[in-house]
């Protein structure tokens, strides 16, 4: 193939993030999570592992967290890697070392 659609220039967005390469089977390995858990993923904002996630909902179900816990802590990394892709001061929250004041960007 080439041109636009030549190998490795999939739909990838515009992002800081670094890409992975993945082992083993993707799908399989997204056929065997939880039922939550894949849907959490099929909506998810960014293209996460089933490796990944299977390993943040299992910390999470090892100290006692709920499905609704484990799946908040999902949603929490996912707005972690959101900023860190994003750059300094895409957040507006002047809690946020990265990010300028609000009025100043303003």
């Amino acid at each position: 193939m080439s041109g636009r659609y030549a190998r490795g220039s999939g739909n990838l967005g515009e992002t800081r993030l670094r890409r992975r390469r993945r082992q083993g089977d993707p799908m399989r390995s997204f056929d065997a999570l939880p039922g939550p858990l894949r849907r959490w993923m099929a909506g998810a904002a960014l293209p996460w592992s089933p490796v990944s996630c299977r390993r943040i909902w299992e910390a999470a179900r090892a100290r006692g967290d709920s499905v609704e816990a484990a799946l908040d802590r999902l949603d929490r990394a996912e707005r972690a890697a959101l900023l860190r892709g994003a750059g300094p001061g895409a957040c507006g929250d002047r809690a946020h070392p990265a990010c300028p004041e609000k009025e100043a960007r303003a």
